[in-house]
């Protein structure tokens, strides 16, 4: 039977989208021609059937992998997931979700939307959506959990070994930009903005209008693991505390329709309210753009631990068939001149991995009062935490899902009726110790993933026999390494842990809650807000 010849159509509307602005059209074409001809007899002539669909997908990926990270190829449910994102609004269960082989596990509930009116919890895996296991569906599982709103769809979830069901209706889920907001006892207002997405301003500007008439005269802006979005959004968010007419952030790049100038054009809120922005490592891109503006403006104190350096920009661009190309068209400046992008990934290790940027290599810029701030790897914060730093074990022990598992062991042995009376103790965290050890979560350190490289480099080279010993050896010295980091890196693990139990108990609204009475960034806010010389001397 002959096949049917597919020919790779996206492919030469993604390289004609991406790169028609330049020069050598001759060289392009070329490629492209190279390309589909290879393309046509790899599936007229390949010894098995081929599925062109697949191979292209592997063709585009492979292309954009070489890039960076941020570059990437979106489908048409892509297309419409960032659409989402975007707006705020979509119709599903209310949860954040993780799909992993054969089940997706419930992250994160929302109050009183429908996963959490369905009782489904965080830690629950659900196996089977309708009449279909999760385990024989080959897409994404996750898309299974959407549609109209009214719907209803049967979940059969394991909880903690017993398999359960329950039904849930589909409802349309708003999304805030700002989920919390609250004025505390010595009148500093406290507003989180969690995302980027085109309320995010408006919303901010409410939260803030509400919390002056109701006696605020400090503000606290809770930046802490939000990965950005709408570049437009973290203009306007500055625009709130810097007056019109600031140049808040430039871009740059190789094609000049990018470089760009972004200035406040609206009026502001308010110029003058003492400000604090927090940040941590995985407040990324638009929340960046936000807490380098206030600082290099010396409009606020930023405290935290280092952001994460992300100081590219992305744009999507319309491609055949409803898909679209997100691609990187230029890096982004503080108004002080830094770029905080923390990975080079032009130059690369002999691994292919993107190198960061050293700190020795790091460069100073000026504020507008003249203080010294530097580019390179994120933004660093006036007043640095160390509950808010993430180490290389946190974030290993966060990529197994120690934290989280453990929180669900928690949640279903302990009771708690008052977040205010939550505690966790030098026991308990000797018990998450025994925990990670019980279970062996595979927290592998970059220490150890070099190792093992060069553990196949040697058994390629007949040399494995004779490092066996001393490769066993460093194997113990790491173990031991990693355990002593267990305790080294205490206070930041402690306060993940923390965060992951009170969601469990209380929801998120619970947790921010919890935050203005416990939170150790915000009590160091509170603090410095309420020393007027202090905030002074460390803005001048």
């Amino acid at each position: 039977m002959k096949k049917r010849i597919i020919y790779p159509a996206i492919a030469v509307v993604i390289f004609l989208t991406t790169v028609s602005f330049k020069s050598d059209f001759f060289e392009i074409a070329k490629q492209i021609e190279i390309f589909t001809t290879m393309f046509k007899e790899l599936n007229m002539n390949y010894v098995d059937e081929t599925n062109p669909a697949e191979l292209m997908d592997t063709a585009i990926k492979a292309m954009l992998d070489d890039l960076d990270p941020y570059t990437k190829y979106w489908n048409e449910q892509d297309v419409e997931a960032s659409k989402i994102r975007n707006a705020g609004e979509y119709t599903g269960i209310g949860a954040t979700v993780k799909t992993i082989k054969d089940k997706i596990i419930i992250i994160e509930p929302y109050q009183d939307y429908p996963a959490d009116k369905a009782g489904l919890k965080a830690g629950d895996e659900i196996i089977q959506i309708g009449d279909i296991k999760v385990a024989d569906f080959k897409e994404d599982a996750g898309e299974l959990l959407k549609g109209a709103s009214g719907t209803k769809v049967n979940i059969t979830y394991n909880r903690q070994g017993e398999i359960k069901t329950t039904v849930l209706t589909r409802e349309e889920i708003e999304v805030d930009a700002v989920p919390f907001y609250t004025l505390l006892e010595d009148n500093t207002g406290y507003i989180v903005l969690s995302k980027f997405n085109n309320k995010a301003s408006s919303e901010t500007i409410d939260a803030l209008k509400d919390l002056k008439a109701k006696g605020a005269d400090k503000m606290i802006l809770d930046l802490r693991g939000n990965p950005g979005g709408l570049l437009s959004e973290a203009i306007n968010v500055t625009n709130i505390f810097v007056p019109k007419g600031e140049l808040i952030t430039t871009t740059k790049s190789v094609v000049k329709k990018y470089n760009k100038e972004y200035f406040t054009k609206k009026d502001p809120v308010d110029t003058q309210i003492p400000l604090v922005v927090l940040v941590n490592g995985r407040s990324a891109s638009a929340s960046e753009i936000v807490a380098g503006s206030i600082q290099d403006l010396d409009r606020g104190i930023v405290i935290g631990a280092r952001s994460f350096g992300k100081g590219l920009v992305q744009r999507p661009k319309k491609l055949t068939y409803g898909t679209q190309l997100k691609i990187t068209i230029s890096r982004y400046y503080t108004p002080s001149g830094r770029c905080i992008q923390s990975l080079d990934y032009w130059h690369r290790d002999k691994d292919n991995n993107a190198i960061r940027i050293d700190e020795k290599d790091f460069k100073a810029f000026k504020t507008k009062n003249g203080r010294t701030v530097y580019d390179g790897g994120g933004i660093q914060p006036d007043i640095e935490m160390e509950t808010s730093k993430y180490s290389d074990i946190t974030n290993a022990l966060l990529k197994s899902d120690a934290i989280f598992s453990y929180a669900t062991q928690y949640y279903y042995n302990h009771e708690l009726e008052k977040a205010d009376d939550f505690k966790f103790t030098d026991s308990d965290y000797e018990a998450f110790k025994t925990f990670v050890k019980q279970k062996d979560f595979d927290f592998e350190t970059d220490t150890e993933k070099a190792f093992r490289k060069s553990l196949l480099t040697a058994k390629r080279e007949k040399l494995d026999v004779a490092i066996a010993s001393s490769y066993d050896a460093l194997l113990v010295a790491i173990k031991k390494s990693k355990e002593k980091a267990l305790d080294t890196h205490k206070n930041e693990i402690v306060n993940l842990l923390t965060d992951e139990i009170i969601k469990r108990y209380f929801y998120r609204e619970g947790l921010y809650n919890y935050y203005v009475e416990h939170n150790p960034e915000v009590a160091k806010s509170k603090a410095i807000l309420a020393n007027t010389s202090k905030y002074q001397e460390i803005l001048k």
